[in-house]
């Protein structure tokens, strides 16, 4: 669901992630967790899917000279998780994907840069821009 527009959407993500995991399951080395690895690609056949569908092509805002907004966690503590859930997947294609890459999978600027096909000045600018959205989000739901 974070990277679905609807529950459909995440089912067939679902669907051709596990499609994928089955066709190449003879690749897995088990060197790591099972789990690790087919989180990824889960994770980046939704990416693809996303790719196909041309939201990524969105215009990107130059963010020069932006200030580090983060959400303090008191900010958010208050807040349902469904509605945090539900700005996040409100707010413009790239920064939601940037900030669900970055802090809810964990992965580095430089992975989510290789992964999107973005440069990690973008990766980092989309953040920010992604974290200043959800604050004047969190503010206008008070």
């Amino acid at each position: 669901m974070y990277y679905a527009e609807s529950r459909a959407e995440a089912a067939d993500f679902l669907q051709d992630g596990f499609i994928t995991v089955f066709g190449k399951l003879h690749l897995f080395k088990f060197q790591g967790s099972l789990e690790g690895w087919v989180r990824r690609i889960i994770v980046n056949t939704a990416l693809s899917a996303l790719r196909k569908k041309k939201r990524f092509n969105e215009m990107l805002d130059e963010v020069e000279n932006m200030q580090d907004f983060s959400v303090e966690t008191d900010e958010i503590e208050h807040v349902p998780s469904a509605k945090v859930i539900d700005i996040v997947n409100q707010l413009p294609g790239k920064a939601a994907i940037v900030l669900k890459l970055f802090a809810i999978e964990g992965f580095t600027h430089k992975e989510i840069a290789e992964i999107m096909d973005i440069s990690v000045g973008t990766s980092k600018s989309q953040l920010n821009r992604a974290r200043a959205l959800l604050k004047i989000e969190l503010a206008k739901n008070e």
